[in-house]
């Protein structure tokens, strides 16, 4: 195949030939490539999409041109970077991104590859690639051309197209809206694959703005090619609806709004993808909802935000409260590029679009009152109640969360894989995405559903009455308390397992709600003239017809009877899991439960 290009005596100028009215180019069949529905000018050094000309950077019609004039040929990474940058030093990362790019212009599905990666070697294109037959090219004015093509029996084909500067090929999918209580939540859908994935960024977040940049709209393309992608915007971000910054979404509120969007949508059973923060969410509502959740990936996440001594990766307070004072003064601008997409931080593109996709996500104000709500969630006894088949991915350079807490969160996951990357990138769209991309790809289509779980995740109520001998002989209370009690799990949608009137235990898929009900009941007992107490904790149960068992409901009960007339404690568990809900605790100390329950940190709610 040729792979000569045009030559001739003139200087290039500034502005491309075409814009010179009035001039005639001749060229050799060298400048002209032709695959599938593209044609590549190389002397002029634009694409074609049929007739419509594509701008691409200069370093990525590079890299196509590259790989076009190679086709069929598998080309390392090393030979790739030396050619395209010249001998420039340049991270692997530009040449993925590069790749990244040219993938979306180009418009590949799981079904139509035109680059092919090589695992742990390099590249090849993948389509026929023929030199076209003698061109010339008239310019008529200044943004418009007609090609004339000598083929065949015909002695040109002619074909007159706009030299309009293009942008690069734009999707943006609906945004439609459900609404979870008094919240709409903004959502969306993209492909029509058998998989459902549900993909929840991390931070903040912006449906449009997401498709803005073409390394994003690559990923949550390829995401599509192979599923039916389920993208949404947690309250009081992006287009969801904004809440007063007092309101803003706790984890089980999160899971709330997943449930509303797969509902909307139709899914009974999905994938969900976590990226950084999501991932926490994730994993509880895996191992909260494992019928709803066919598999679990977590891509660069962690499972809590500040050090202590059993997880040393994480930041200190002090640094915590440095980044928040750095949000205050400094939002509006790429906050956190440095960390989050090093390898683009001095890329003035990037850090605008990064920029402005963080103003469009949140306020300066919602932004670090969600940062500091994610810096209190701490989910390390959740891990080891996930069931599902889980996938954790970490980059080993990842500079925002170190590869550790990927390699702790993969640890306390019973039967989890991990995959461990190259690079420095956290955001998973910057860098080597295709890498991710391949993992999660061959994960997610290769699962199978395991059946009915016995085992999920539950926060479990026992309340006592502290004078049962008393309460007994109060028939009318005792009525009045039933019914009172029945009520009030109606409304916290609360699963009742045992009430013996002495003493009720009750389940529920949000501990926040769990703490409101016993409250509740608290109060309506203290009116009742009637001494109760309660205690409460997440963990696993065991699941048979509506019967539940297991450590967590034998913890509770202890927890209860641990506990002071009046008072409501609670597991460190619970604790941990209700950051910004607006509750308030006292920490009682560790207490001992013996060989059964072993030690463990209790807490009083303020009410």
């Amino acid at each position: 195949m040729a792979t000569s290009s045009v030559s001739n005596d003139r200087e290039p100028p500034s502005l491309p030939r075409r814009f010179l009215e009035g001039k005639y180019l001749n060229m050799s069949p060298g400048g002209i490539y032709e695959f599938d529905r593209f044609r590549i000018d190389v002397s002029e050094r634009i694409l074609f999409d049929k007739e419509r000309a594509v701008q691409l950077p200069p370093k990525v019609f590079d890299t196509l041109l590259f790989l076009v004039q190679n086709s069929g040929r598998v080309l390392t990474k090393e030979r790739m970077l030396e050619e395209i940058w010249e001998g420039s030093f340049v991270e692997e990362n530009n040449l993925a991104q590069n790749i990244s790019v040219l993938r979306r212009t180009l418009g590949e599905t799981k079904n139509r590859k035109y680059i092919e990666t090589v695992p742990k070697f390099g590249y090849r294109f993948a389509v026929e690639v023929v030199p076209a037959s003698d061109v010339h090219v008239e310019v008529t004015e200044k943004t418009h051309a007609r090609v004339f093509i000598e083929s065949g029996d015909e002695p040109f084909d002619r074909r007159e197209t706009s030299y309009e500067p293009a942008a690069l090929p734009s999707f943006e999918p609906e945004t439609r809206y459900v609404q979870n209580g008094d919240v709409n939540i903004a959502y969306q859908v993209i492909g029509s694959g058998d998989i459902d994935i549900v993909f929840v960024m991390g931070w903040v977040s912006h449906l449009e703005y997401s498709w803005k940049h073409a390394l994003f709209a690559s990923f949550l393309n390829r995401l599509a090619s192979f599923s039916r992608l389920i993208l949404f915007d947690k309250r009081g971000t992006g287009l969801s609806d904004r809440v007063p910054i007092n309101e803003l979404p706790t984890l089980e509120q999160r899971m709330e709004d997943v449930h509303a969007v797969m509902d909307a949508v139709g899914s009974e059973r999905a994938v969900l993808i976590g990226v950084s923060e999501g991932g926490p969410m994730c994993s509880l509502f895996a191992a909260t909802y494992p019928e709803r959740t066919s598999a679990l990936v977590m891509i660069g996440t962690y499972a809590k935000r500040i050090q202590d001594a059993d997880y040393p990766w994480a930041p200190t307070e002090a640094q915590r409260e440095a980044f928040f004072e750095l949000m205050r003064h400094e939002w509006g601008g790429p906050v956190g590029i440095e960390e989050r997409a090093p390898s683009l931080a001095h890329d003035q593109e990037f850090r605008d679009w990064w920029a402005a996709y963080l103003r469009m996500g949140a306020s300066p104000g919602a932004a670090v009152a969600l940062t500091k709500m994610n810096a209190e969630i701490d989910v390390r006894d959740v891990l080891p109640s996930v069931r599902v088949p889980t996938l954790v991915i970490h980059r080993s350079g990842d500079l925002c969360l170190k590869v550790e807490e990927g390699r702790f969160v993969a640890s306390k996951i019973p039967n989890s894989k991990y995959v461990e990357l190259g690079g420095i990138d956290h955001l998973p769209f910057v860098g080597d995405q295709d890498e991710i991309l391949n993992e999660i790809e061959r994960f997610v289509t290769g699962v199978r559903f395991g059946g009915e779980y016995d085992r999920v995740l539950a926060t479990v109520l026992n309340v006592v009455v502290v004078d049962f001998d008393s309460f007994r002989r109060r028939e009318d209370v005792r009525k009045r308390a039933r019914a009172f009690v029945s009520k009030q799990l109606r409304l916290f949608r609360g699963r009742e397992v045992t009430y013996d009137e002495g003493r009720m235990l009750a389940t529920f898929d949000g501990p926040a709600r769990a703490i409101r009900c016993a409250e509740a009941i608290m109060e309506f007992a203290n009116r009742l003239d009637v001494e109760a107490k309660a205690g409460l904790h997440t963990g696993e149960c065991d699941v048979v017809g509506n019967a539940y068992s297991g450590f967590a409901v034998d913890l509770a009960k202890k927890i209860a009877d641990t506990s002071g007339g009046g008072n409501i404690l609670v597991s460190r568990t619970v604790k941990d899991l209700v950051a910004g809900s607006g509750l308030k605790f006292e920490d009682v100390g560790v207490k001992s439960f013996g060989d059964i329950a072993g030690e463990w940190r209790l807490f009083k709610v303020h009410r």
